[in-house]
């Protein structure tokens, strides 16, 4: 997998003007940098040295990667593992250097709203998803996208991303690190670049599919959340609802029976 994109050249995000609360699970205050983004990106840079360390100095060493690559082909045949190992894996300095700083810039405050356990279930959740739409897609695209291997953590960056522009759709990032821009907006840029490359450019070496398949199951699994969580807030108040009704019903049958001649039932 390509960069996350040559554009994602966006700076740190100012304060916030409006956050959509939403999609919020978890509050989670902390001064520290959070520790599931630290880990992310020590582990992606340490097996990026080793990959480049291992190809200068022993031949062949290459090789021992490629097992841990998304080949369509061998997910097929059950090489299940590779949804998740390919994520960990870059094609050069740009290519890692990229989605480092793209999840520097916007996973923490992702981790610090939900927390770790949610932050990591979804940057995986995104990463896998993204991983089984470029196999999807290989099914339909003949025996080369069969065997063409894909690597890089892009597709849970750019899901991350469209978590960030759901969140925080009004802070205001610095495109190019020139050009101010909401969030919603760079949001938005991204996904239509995305579509675009996917459709117009299949022989770049970039897979635009599992960018768009990140942002899209992002997207849904967020959509999915938020729709469980009215729907368990509708059975709350309707719950509530008949508790009141039962209660008032109880109320006007002892007036009728538990005033004087009445029998009060124990």
């Amino acid at each position: 997998m390509g960069s996350t994109a040559s554009v994602i050249l966006a700076s740190r995000a100012v304060p916030a003007m409006r956050s959509d609360l939403r999609f919020r699970y978890v509050r989670s205050y902390s001064d520290s940098f959070p520790v599931g983004v630290k880990w992310l990106l020590i582990c992606n840079t340490v097996i990026f040295f080793l990959q480049a360390i291992a190809g200068k100095l022993i031949p062949g060493a290459a090789a021992w990667f490629m097992p841990f690559e998304l080949a369509p082909i061998m997910v097929v045949h059950l090489a299940v593992w590779q949804l998740v190992t390919y994520m960990f894996l870059h094609g050069g300095l740009m290519h890692i250097l990229f989605n480092m700083l793209t999840l520097y810039w916007f996973g923490p405050d992702l981790e610090r709203t939900w927390g770790l356990q949610k932050f990591l279930k979804y940057y995986f959740i995104c990463g896998v998803g993204a991983g089984l739409c470029v196999v999807i897609v290989a099914l339909f695209s003949g025996p080369r996208a069969m065997v063409t291997p894909t690597i890089g953590a892009s597709g849970a960056i750019l899901g991350l991303i469209m978590a960030y522009g759901l969140l925080f759709p009004d802070r205001t990032i610095l495109f190019f690190f020139v050009v101010p821009m909401k969030v919603r907006h760079f949001v938005w840029i991204m996904g239509l670049m995305a579509f675009f490359f996917s459709i117009t450019d299949t022989d770049s070496g970039v897979s635009n599919v599992a960018h768009l398949g990140g942002m899209l199951v992002g997207y849904v699994y967020l959509r999915a959340k938020l729709l469980r969580l009215d729907r368990d807030s509708l059975m709350r108040r309707y719950k509530q609802w008949k508790l009141q009704r039962a209660k008032k019903k109880f109320q006007v049958y002892m007036r009728k029976h538990g005033g004087p001649g009445g029998t009060m039932l124990q």
